[in-house]
């Protein structure tokens, strides 16, 4: 994680609350994140969420 902090330019603690649900964030972040992951925005969005 500390490797996409660098790329993108985010704070590691930021993208961990991220990752965790633990905050919102923008479309924006979103973007820098799947640009650095090099993957389409919409597969950080591609998950099931379990009862």
């Amino acid at each position: 994680m500390q490797t996409l902090a660098d790329i993108t330019n985010i704070e590691y603690s930021q993208i961990s609350r991220i990752e965790r649900g633990l905050i919102n964030t923008s479309v924006g972040i979103i973007y820098e994140i799947s640009k650095a992951l090099e993957i389409d925005i919409k597969e950080l969005f591609n998950f099931t969420i379990e009862k």
